[in-house]
């Protein structure tokens, strides 16, 4: 019996890169494929796998800034690797991994973080923010991603199960490919204190300074509450802009460690998160410090945030606007002390990696039992046993 898992691409270790992590915890003698490793030789260790499979596009210049410019290759690149010797086949895919080719005895399940966001409902803020949205540029981007949906809808019944990240992604993938998907939670790193720390007088928000994540509403609701502190921990191409607008009670770390941010989440007053994700991580991981979270009401953070209830974790925002967030935050500071900083730790106990592991195996174990009662496959009986 043979495993191999497929990845879209490797050239940093984000939540996605966690849950290939995981999936390689349960199958270690997998081959790992992907369209292009351009990560050191200790980050593969610490994934779990010393050596991948590569496509064509790893031979491409310029991979590790400009990976998306190769976007109109990757189908075809995708489509090239021979997994013919393989009984198992397990795609993690945000882009393309899905569309890997496979046989009628070959089993394959896909874990679909999210479906193109920036082929589908996000297209024109991709447009935007890659000043692809007026012009020549913008006409042939357009035709790019208008052929990338049909290659993505063709290959949408290639997987024989698919799995998600969150009920809002399992929307997606119904409203998209028309196909059910099962939820597994993703796996989060969870804090490893044996006690809640004392808590601090800031806000915090975290995350790569990019438009998307929205921390720019989040500085402009805090500029209008001088009273209160905001702790801002990441690094990007707007940190110089946003640190002009920022009033004095902002306080900017620039990049931190991870042991750094963690300590910053167990002792923030609560978490302010804006974007809106497919499921979103690190909600979870201030969760798991104690901290509870104040979020925009969109996406899979209304699955991992308890927003009311005897156990709520947090509070949400109706828009990504500075005065939704400030008066969310208002709200918050009226009742801080009806939120248990316990009840938020328990809460993202429910998304460990042990948790997700135990289901994901589970899940495909049933789907090779019903693959093999259908009389396919060729050496399935042996992974089941």
């Amino acid at each position: 019996m043979r495993v191999a898992v497929v990845h879209d691409w490797l050239y940093v270790i984000g939540g996605a890169e966690q849950v290939l992590r995981e999936i390689l915890q349960c199958y270690p003698s997998a081959d790992v494929f992907t369209l292009f490793d351009l990560l050191k030789p200790e980050d593969r260790k610490k994934l779990g796998f010393e050596k991948s499979h590569t496509s064509f596009l790893q031979k491409m210049p310029m991979l590790g800034k400009h990976h998306r410019k190769y976007l109109p290759l990757m189908p075809l690149a995708i489509e090239q690797f021979d997994l013919s010797g393989y009984d198992l086949v397990i795609s993690s895919s945000c882009a393309v991994a899905r569309g890997v080719l496979t046989g009628p005895d070959q089993l394959h399940v896909s874990y679909v973080h999210s479906p193109m966001r920036y082929a589908w409902d996000l297209q024109h803020v991709y447009l935007k923010e890659s000043g692809y949205d007026a012009g020549l540029k913008s006409l042939i981007a357009r035709t790019i991603l208008h052929r990338m949906r049909m290659w993505d809808v063709r290959t949408a019944h290639g997987p024989d199960a698919i799995f998600t990240n969150s009920q809002f992604v399992a929307r997606r993938v119904k409203k998209i490919y028309g196909r059910d998907a099962r939820v597994i939670y993703p796996p989060v790193s969870l804090s490893n204190r044996d006690a809640i720390l004392p808590v601090s007088d800031h806000f915090l928000a975290a995350s790569r300074l990019v438009p998307y994540k929205r921390i720019e509403p989040i500085i402009r609701a805090f500029n209008m509450m001088p009273d209160l502190k905001l702790v801002v921990a990441g690094d990007g191409p707007e940190a110089e802009r946003l640190k002009k607008l920022a009033g004095p009670n902002v306080t900017f770390m620039g990049f931190v460690s991870d042991k750094h941010l963690r300590d910053l989440m167990a002792t923030a007053r609560a978490f302010v998160f804006a974007a809106e994700e497919d499921f979103g991580i690190i909600p979870v991981e201030a969760q798991s410090e104690g901290a509870p979270v104040l979020a925009l009401g969109r996406g899979g953070v209304r699955e991992s945030v308890l927003g009311a209830g005897p156990h709520a974790t947090g509070m949400f925002f109706d828009a990504p606007d500075p005065q939704s967030i400030a008066d969310c935050v208002r709200s918050f500071v009226a009742s801080e002390h009806g939120i248990s900083r316990l009840d938020c730790r328990q809460r993202a106990a429910l998304f460990s990696a042990e948790r997700f592991r135990r289901q994901f195996v589970s899940a495909v174990n049933e789907e090779l039992a019903q693959f093999q009662a259908n009389g396919q496959g060729r050496a399935l009986s042996r992974l089941i046993a």
